[in-house]
């Protein structure tokens, strides 16, 4: 049903009220007059005539025996008639009229002798009220009062009383609750309004608790990935201070220990700066229009001293060399370098990293693939989750913050792009394959074969 406003529902209870008693009236009356009535009354005009013929053939002096009057009489009583008798100067002789009825004649006869009146009847059907209708109209009233009631109960008291218990409820803490509906329009409206904050409370508290969860995740993990790097790098520079380290070989031994501890704690904080970044990061961004072939060549060049430092080969094949795209020059390549980070440090010695770059009509596509021991199938849905590193991350010799992969996918999806690992074969190697939205004057240029 549709809901009507608390006016108009007003408005049909008073015409309930009005019109029904009045119709359920009307309808005993109806009854009575023309299916009852015609019965009864076919009766009583079949008593009347008999009657009318009895009296009319006995002698005026008759009309004074009491004995003749208590025969009519009696007759009269069982057709339920009235009759009254008049002489020519119309003193009444008689009459017999049935309590409560109307005294109105229906019919007249007259007595007439040579040419004279002697004397006048006057016949009566009497009209008798009807308590039915009465009755049903009575009932009607009432029965439409008491729906009303019902209704007004059932659509306004009971909403509202179940809004009142809900908000206390919330004032208590309890956000599961449930109101009736209603037909109503202000009492659904503010119903719907109940759910709908009761809704924005419940999942703003579970936002509340996963941010709390993650804060507290993230403070945990901050402590260990710190504490790590610290307690080797205080350890060795005890032992040079202290001067256990006798050779010059020990000595500059420990000094490249505590450099390579300083430089992880230097990309543990560099990484947790750039996350702490993230939530603003769609305002941070300096959007410039960048050559795409000059931007990767450039990123390339600078990776190639570390992967030849390892014995790596860094393999740049690019289908495009020119085309414009809009983005974050440093951001793209904090995101891009990032990757490469973590393909260096997961490929071994004599390995190869392969980075592929094409355009597409509306897009910037790039593929980052190395010869590493790949990802574990159970690895892959959570590598993009931050602070996760799967257990060979965990080693020193590959291990990063568990940020960086998080880091380089939010800066792609910042620029309406995306970025997605899988494997490269059964054999090993990992493929990350990122894209970012080209310049739409200038998506399609740039292609040669």
């Amino acid at each position: 049903m549709k809901p009507l406003r608390i006016r108009q529902w007003m408005l049909i209870g008073m015409l309930i009220v009005l019109i029904l008693p009045r119709l359920i009236y009307e309808i005993p009356e109806l009854l009575d007059r023309y299916v009852w009535e015609n019965t009864k009354l076919s009766r009583q005009q079949t008593a009347l005539n008999s009657l009318m013929t009895e009296v009319g053939k006995a002698d005026i002096a008759r009309w004074h025996d009491p004995g003749w009057q208590a025969s009519l009489e009696s007759r009269i009583a069982d057709s339920k008639l009235g009759i009254t008798l008049l002489d020519s100067s119309d003193r009444q002789i008689y009459q017999s009229i049935p309590s409560g009825s109307e005294a109105t004649a229906y019919r007249e006869l007259n007595i007439m002798e040579q040419g004279q009146l002697r004397g006048k009847a006057l016949f009566y059907i009497p009209e008798q009220t009807s308590g039915l209708a009465t009755a049903f109209a009575i009932l009607a009233g009432l029965c439409a009062i008491v729906f009303i009631g019902c209704q007004m109960g059932r659509v306004v008291v009971k909403p509202l009383e179940a809004m009142s218990a809900a908000a206390r409820r919330i004032a208590g803490g309890d956000l599961d609750f449930h109101l009736p509906a209603s037909t109503v329009m202000e009492v659904a409206d503010v119903r719907a309004a109940f759910h709908a904050m009761g809704k924005g409370l419940r999942e703003s508290l579970i936002r509340q608790s996963e941010l709390e969860e993650e804060r507290r995740f993230f403070i945990s993990s901050i402590a260990h990935d710190l504490r790590t790097p610290l307690f080797a790098l205080r350890g060795f520079l005890t032992r040079l201070e202290r001067g256990l380290a006798s050779h010059p070989e020990k000595a500059s031994k420990y000094a490249a220990i505590c450099s390579k501890k300083a430089e992880q704690l230097e990309r543990l904080v560099s990484d947790l700066f750039s996350y702490s970044q993230l939530a603003s990061l769609n305002q941070m961004l300096r959007r410039e229009q960048l050559d795409i072939g000059a931007f990767f060549t450039d990123i390339v060049a600078e990776y190639m001293p570390s992967a030849k430092e390892r014995d790596i080969d860094l393999v740049y094949v690019a289908s495009v060399e020119k085309g414009d795209f809009l983005g974050d020059a440093h951001m793209l390549r904090r995101a891009i370098g990032n990757l490469l980070d973590n393909a260096l440090r997961h490929t071994q010695r004599n390995g190869v990293i392969t980075i592929r770059l094409h355009m597409e009509e509306t897009r910037v596509l790039f593929t980052i693939e190395d010869t590493g021991p790949g990802i574990p199938e159970h690895e892959l849905p959570h590598i993009f989750e931050a602070f996760y590193r799967g257990d060979d991350s965990r080693n020193p010799e590959y291990g990063g913050t568990g940020l960086g992969l998080t880091i380089a996918q939010r800066i792609l999806r910042a620029h309406h792009g995306d970025l997605t690992a899988r494997n490269r074969n059964e054999t090993g190697g990992a493929i990350f394959t990122g894209w970012i939205v080209a310049s739409p004057s200038k998506s399609s240029t740039g292609f040669y074969s």
